[in-house]
Order: C-alpha cells, then sequence, then structure tokens
C-alpha cells in the first residue's frame, strides 16, 4: 500500500498492520517515524487507517476459519472458488500449503498458486510440481489422509508452514466398530479432569473456540458422514464452586444420541481433541504426575 498525504509535511502508512508516518520535508524527509506525530493522531487519514487496517484483520480471520471449515469437513471445494480468492492476500495466506486432493485420489500434495484459468499447482510426495484442473478438491481432514508421517516428514523438509493447522493437527483414529460394544454412547478417557471453579473451565473451553451450552462444551462437525455435535459435560451453569471433565458424547441435529459405532471418523477426531485440549488444563497436585 502506497503513502497518502496526512496534513501538511506528513504521509501515512500502513506498516506491518499499524499505521506509520514519515516526514515529507525538512532533514528527516522521506524517512519513516518511529511514532506517530500528536498532530496526526486524530487526523481523518489517520482513523480511516486505522478502521481499515482492523477491517483486514477481520477479514483475514474470517478466510482462516472458513478453510478450517473446508478441512475439517473434508467435503469438495469447488477449484474455481479457489482460483478466484487466490489473488487475495488472507486467502492465499490461509491457502498455501495446505494439503490437497484431486480427483484421482493418488493427485495429492502441497497448494502453492492457483491460476485465473482455475488450474491449481502442487508440489507433490515426490518433489515435483505438477499442475492439477479438476472440477472440485477436497482439503482432508489430517485423519483422513494415508500418507500423513510421509507428508509431515516431506512438509519439515519444505519448511512448510500453514496457516490453517492440518497435517499438525492432534488427530484420534476412531476404533474399529469390533473394538465398540453396540450400545457404547460415552468416551471417558478424558473425564475427571478437575478444576479450581465451573467459570474457569467454561472459560477454558471458549478461548479453544468451542461453544458452551447449558452444561456441556461442544463442537459441531459437518463432514461426509452428515452433521453431528460432540460434547463434553463441564458442570451445572450457574455451579461457582470446583468442576471436573465428564464424558464426551455425540448426538445429531435433533439431539438423538449417537452409538459410537455411528460416530465418523472426523466427528471422532474432533470430539476427542476438544475433550483432551479441555483436559489438559486440569489442577494438578503437586508430585503427581501431570
Amino acid at each position: 500500500m502506497g503513502w497518502l498525504s496526512a496534513g501538511d509535511g506528513y504521509e501515512i502508512a500502513l506498516v506491518e498492520g499499524r499505521v506509520a508516518a514519515r516526514a515529507t520535508a525538512g532533514r528527516a524527509a522521506g524517512r519513516q517515524l518511529k511514532s506517530l506525530p500528536k498532530a496526526l493522531r486524530e487526523h481523518p487519514e489517520v482513523d480511516r487507517l486505522r478502521r481499515f487496517s482492523e477491517w483486514l484483520d477481520r477479514h483475514a480471520t474470517t478466510c482462516l476459519a472458513q478453510v478450517d471449515t473446508w478441512m475439517v469437513s473434508s467435503l469438495p471445494v469447488p477449484t474455481g472458488l479457489l482460483a478466484r480468492v487466490w489473488a487475495d492476500e488472507a486467502w492465499q495466506s490461509a491457502l498455501r500449503d495446505l494439503v490437497v486432493v484431486g480427483d484421482d485420489p493418488d493427485e495429492v500434495g502441497f497448494l502453492r498458486d492457483a491460476t485465473d484459468s482455475g488450474e491449481l499447482r502442487v508440489v507433490n510426495l515426490d518433489g515435483e510440481t505438477v499442475r492439477l484442473s479438476p472440477r472440485t478438491v477436497t482439503l482432508p481432514h489430517p485423519v483422513l489422509l494415508e500418507d500423513l508421517d510421509d507428508l509431515r516428514e516431506f512438509a519439515a523438509e519444505l519448511g512448510v508452514v500453514q496457516g490453517v493447522e492440518q497435517i499438525h493437527r492432534a488427530t484420534w483414529a476412531k476404533p474399529a466398530d469390533a473394538d465398540l460394544t453396540e450400545k457404547a454412547t460415552e468416551v471417558r478417557e478424558f473425564a475427571g479432569g478437575k478444576f479450581a471453579s465451573r467459570f474457569g473451565l467454561a472459560a477454558r473451553a471458549t478461548s479453544l473456540g468451542y461453544r458452551v451450552s447449558g452444561g456441556y462444551a461442544t463442537h459441531r462437525v459437518r463432514d461426509a458422514g452428515g452433521t453431528s455435535e460432540a460434547a463434553v459435560w463441564i458442570g451445572e451453569p450457574y455451579w461457582d464452586g470446583e468442576s471436573e471433565t465428564g464424558g464426551l458424547t455425540w448426538h445429531d441435529l435433533d439431539g438423538r444420541s449417537l452409538p459410537l459405532r455411528e460416530v465418523s471418523p472426523v466427528a471422532w477426531s474432533e470430539g476427542m481433541r476438544m475433550a483432551a485440549a479441555l483436559y489438559a488444563g486440569r489442577s494438578v497436585e503437586e508430585g503427581k504426575d501431570a
């Protein structure tokens, strides 16, 4: 973004997300100033740039959230859509280096570019840049990636840093149906995590991005298996004393409790991820293992 005139003797611009100024006259002409001069702090152009910067921050957050939703759902995304938004730096930052899969399950690699014509340029596991132009692609949830270990190793070699957590996202593989009893509806692996107050446990849930509804921390997941909601009991809403995490369950949009056998692999992994993250903040007595 270029420099804009702001009053006599100054120009302003957004530099690394902040409003910066430089003098246009005198010995300091052309040099960026360490701080914003007092004469500019209430200037209309400065206020306009500040509001624009705030909008850019909100836009970047929205892009990350949308791409995260695409990734968690693992549902097809139109290639043409990726091509249209690629020129936007916020979208590009959220999408660049995510693992994408084309029409062929073997067409997998790190997204590096998207052209106006709808062609994607991807670095595959052989280190080759290949061009893909399927009608749609998926940004798979890592629990669905068969080559996840290879992708993690290759990403380290390439120095890949993903804007949206994908290949280094914590995952939990769902046990085979044979290992789950027919009527089981609850996982208690992360139950019993003690917190000094229910408020603190609820605050941890919201800080991690989860919704608190009634006595539960919840996380809704939409994927190819449908839409379900994982829930962890965190205590009565108006209780202000000690609390602890309860069991993890899943239910459908009608509120029906899902047998564990019916929970999709992605919903299972995301539910376990939520339960583990809540449990990690528990109080640990001195002298006991964390």
